[in-house]
């Protein structure tokens, strides 16, 4: 089963996440710091990362953090629609793919499957 690491802190949305994760058939376990996150990385995993760029955790050092020790791990990060300068900064801290939120609920399914 692939496993996905989202780093979250929204636990409505968090929970909306698992439940997709368990309708697509994949393991989605959640953090709520980078630090956690990173300290749960494992050599088989995980096939995925999901940051939300709104947690308050430094979710943008968290993705530099993670590059610094794998480059190969997919990373796809969410925010508000108007945070474009936040976009960029994820972007630019090695995010694979950078999408609004709207966007992201929307295609949270297929995001999910990429990574099986």
């Amino acid at each position: 089963m692939a496993q996905i690491f989202a780093l979250i802190d929204d636990l409505f949305f968090q929970a909306k996440l698992m439940e997709t994760a368990k309708r697509t058939g994949v393991e989605l376990n959640a953090f709520h710091s980078g630090d956690a996150l990173l300290a749960a990385m494992n050599p088989r995993g995980p096939q995925l990362v999901i940051v939300d760029l709104n947690a308050r955790q430094a979710p943008v050092e968290a993705i530099s953090a993670l590059r610094s020790r794998d480059s190969q791990i997919p990373v796809v990060a969410f925010f508000s629609h108007v945070q474009t300068e936040l976009a960029e900064r994820a972007r630019q801290a090695g995010c694979s793919e950078v999408m609004p939120r709207s966007k992201f609920t929307r295609e949270l399914p297929a995001i999910f499957a990429r990574a099986k």
